[in-house]
């Protein structure tokens, strides 16, 4: 009902630049919380950086001051630029968000949704 679809993923090397987007089509009502998540292998996801309502951000502290999110909520879009990146950066990056679908005239709905995940591999 809800997909989420991310893009901009790739290789790069140790202080180069990437720039992740992810867009959310289907029954959307509104869009609340919505943000990034990574998992890189052998550990947890793990928050990257997300909204958390309309204009109050979150950032994992190992990103802060590097990576940017930023949130376009007339195309359902979140971006997530990401500067100065290190070989620990190194991971499949998920879009994430709380979505409120239209089910009929008079129903709606509140689901959490993940994007199939982009890889991000910074090189040394």
């Amino acid at each position: 009902q809800v997909q989420l679809v991310e893009s901009g993923g790739g290789l790069v090397q140790a202080g180069g630049s990437l720039r992740l987007s992810c867009v959310a089509s289907g029954s959307i009502f509104s869009i609340n919380a919505m943000g990034w998540y990574r998992q890189a292998p052998g550990k947890q996801r793990e928050l990257v950086a997300r909204f958390t309502s309309a204009a109050s951000t979150t950032y994992a502290d190992s990103v802060k001051g590097r990576f940017t999110i930023s949130r376009d909520n007339t195309k359902n879009t979140v971006d997530l630029q990401m500067n100065s990146l290190k070989p620990e950066d190194t991971a499949v990056y998920y879009c994430n968000a709380d979505v409120i679908t239209t089910l009929t005239a008079w129903s709606r709905k509140i689901g959490n949704y993940w994007g199939q995940g982009t890889q991000v591999t910074v090189s040394s």
